[in-house]
């Protein structure tokens, strides 16, 4: 049996229903009641930061897929991985970040690192995975493209190569089931770095309406992005954005490695989602 943590997510629904279509026995867990999962998926609500409720969640599990949401602050890594080796899971996969490996001093990614230290000394089979981007975070535009048909966002030059979470959680799945995955590290990125501008393009094209780029400064993203997150997690992110490292702008052939197919485009993201801003 596999279980997935944050089954609800952007990664976590299409892993279970990845894993679920392959014939797996599928536990999906998530802090509140979910609707709509495939038939035959089992599902447990809790929260990775309840420690002493999670050999519910991990019992019977061969394999778990551990994704942590939020800043993670709350949680304790090494607590955590140590209830899936006492419930007998055998294989972990964890999904940590790019930045992890690319800006190692990165306050809001230090719990990232704490959990693949614990990942990797826990003497499970364990995979680590590294996306960078999301193509999914363009859904901070849907409402503005719903109202106004324009996007606002800073940056409107500046390319990298973001990944859509139905890549990310089909390396998932196969690195859950096939212990040849087992001791790798995978980076994560889309097929060719896009502008905001160019996605914004490709998400007009989606909706089948022009849709206006109006271009923010850095303090203007900020002031809207710290409504909703914490301070370093939006200065990180607006430094990624901003000033990318050339690793960060590089496209990782480890997606083709895994799967045997190139990584998804964005523009191919933006035509499957158009619904959420039409």
């Amino acid at each position: 049996m596999i279980v997935v943590t944050g089954a609800t997510g952007n990664v976590g629904r299409p892993l279970v229903e990845a894993l679920a279509a392959a014939g797996e026995e599928v536990t999906a867990v998530s802090r509140r009641p979910v609707d709509g999962l495939p038939a035959g998926v089992a599902h447990r609500q809790g929260d990775l930061a309840d420690v002493d409720g999670l050999k519910e969640l991990f019992e019977g599990a061969e394999a778990v897929y551990l994704l942590v949401a939020g800043l993670g602050d709350t949680l304790r890594p090494r607590e955590i991985v140590a209830a899936a080796v006492a419930c007998g899971v055998r294989r972990v996969v964890f999904q940590s970040s790019q930045l992890v490996g690319t800006r190692s001093d990165s306050v809001s990614h230090a719990f990232l690192r704490a959990f693949e230290e614990a990942v990797r000394g826990s003497g499970l089979e364990w995979t680590v995975l590294r996306p960078g981007g999301f193509a999914s975070n363009a859904y901070l535009w849907a409402e503005g493209v719903r109202s106004a048909r324009t996007v606002a966002a800073p940056f409107a030059d500046v390319a990298l190569p973001v990944v859509d979470p139905a890549d990310i959680a089909e390396v998932a799945a196969a690195a859950l089931r096939d212990p040849a995955h087992a001791g790798r590290t995978y980076v994560l990125t889309g097929p060719v770095a896009v502008s905001p501008r160019e996605q914004v393009r490709a998400v007009a094209e989606a909706v089948g309406e022009p849709v206006e780029f109006v271009a923010q400064s850095a303090a203007e993203a900020r002031s809207q992005l710290v409504r909703f997150l914490p301070e370093d997690a939006v200065d990180g992110m607006l430094s990624v954005m901003g000033e990318p490292s050339a690793e960060e702008q590089r496209v990782s052939p480890d997606v083709e490695r895994v799967l045997g197919r190139a990584p998804r485009p964005f523009s191919a993201w933006a035509k499957r989602n158009a619904f959420a801003f039409a």
